[in-house]
């Protein structure tokens, strides 16, 4: 099973230290980082799925270390917590790309909710993205469904050589795969 890791950052040593326990006991793997310049720096040598930061911390505050997680990966997921709440800084958090908004003192239960939620929003993104890759072949005729600038699923059939010129701009020519072909000589011979 998939452990998710997580980026905690918090100038308040006590909130730290409480929140990376609580959520080591439910089973994240997590890092934690007392100021913004060392959250960008962990940011930048590995790999997190989401950062929970602290709003207002001395040099780089959260707001900044958002901006940096979305240079770095638009994936990673930001829940912002503050003490100092107020609609401006909540309304600029989201503006920048932050996931949720918690003010501080935050119940860890509610706290590990809405991490849950977050992860459960990734997993229906990540599935989303799964099936749109994936290319639409009909089973019978191999028409392929060309779902480019159109809503997924509304796309037109192609035959496969017309989709694929159109992709790749290459004529085609008919041919046997040595399989095929003896499978054809076969055929013509009445084995």
């Amino acid at each position: 099973m998939r452990k998710e890791s997580i980026l905690l950052v918090d100038d308040e040593e006590i909130i730290l230290n409480t929140l990376s326990i609580f959520l080591h006991h439910q089973n994240y793997d997590v890092t934690m980082a007392s100021t913004g310049e060392e959250a960008i720096s962990l940011l930048t040598k590995s790999h997190f799925d989401l950062l929970v930061t602290d709003l207002a911390m001395c040099g780089i505050d959260g707001i900044q270390v958002l901006k940096e997680v979305k240079k770095i990966s638009s994936l990673i997921g930001v829940i912002i917590l503050t003490g100092y709440g107020d609609m401006t800084s909540a309304i600029d958090a989201l503006r920048l790309g932050a996931d949720d908004y918690l003010l501080k003192p935050c119940d860890s239960e509610e706290l590990l909710i809405r991490i849950e939620r977050y992860f459960e929003k990734q997993d229906a993104l990540r599935k989303v993205i799964l099936y749109e890759e994936i290319l639409p072949v009909c089973m019978y005729c191999k028409s392929i469904r060309d779902d480019k600038g159109t809503e997924p699923g509304k796309g037109s059939w192609l035959k496969m050589e017309e989709y694929l010129h159109t992709k790749s701009g290459t004529a085609f020519s008919h041919t046997f795969c040595p399989k095929c072909q003896t499978q054809a000589e076969k055929d013509m011979l009445g084995d």
